[in-house]
């Protein structure tokens, strides 16, 4: 349970992000462990590549915490390699999102004032408050949970509901 004490911003990321977890949690149950290799098209990432994102995207969260830049050209040379199956990826997700959470949970609000930047060598492509980098880490993995979704409709998996009912589950799982 949140405490009193918590920061107001960082209850309201905790709130969301718990939310979004679960809801990304059922999109990743469905990704059928034979089908890791598959790619809709040619420039399309593989399914098994586009849901190890997703979860390590929760990673950063805490990276930003505790940080104040990334750069890409190291970060690419060292990123983890993608899941192989479900059970992997349902693993790194709750690994990621409890340091999330926990990392959320100890940031004060100047903690999120800091400025963050990512940047690959000398050019840099995003600079902006930690707060604001937590938002758009959450809203990424939201973005490429809708892509996961369209992967799953092509394959013929069940599409979970989302933020609303799926033509596969037309009422909100309890």
């Amino acid at each position: 349970m949140l405490t009193d004490t918590l920061a107001p911003l960082a209850h309201a990321l905790v709130v969301e992000l718990e939310d979004e977890l679960q809801t990304t949690r059922r999109v990743l149950a469905r990704v059928p462990d034979a089908q890791f290799n598959w790619q809709p098209h040619p420039k399309s990432m593989q399914i098994g590549y586009l849901a190890s994102h997703i979860t390590d995207l929760m990673g950063g969260i805490a990276n930003t915490l505790v940080t104040t830049e990334l750069d890409l050209t190291y970060f690419l040379e060292r990123e983890a390699q993608p899941a192989t199956n479900s059970r992997e990826l349902l693993e790194r997700l709750d690994t990621n999102g409890a340091t999330a959470l926990t990392a959320l949970t100890a940031a004060t609000p100047h903690d999120f004032e800091h400025l963050w930047t990512l940047r690959q060598g000398e050019q840099i492509l995003m600079s902006q408050t930690r707060a604001e980098t937590i938002r758009h880490l959450i809203n990424h993995m939201a973005h490429h949970r809708g892509q996961l979704s369209v992967y799953l409709r092509l394959l013929d998996v069940p599409v979970p509901a989302i933020y609303g009912p799926s033509a596969d589950e037309p009422m909100f799982e309890a």
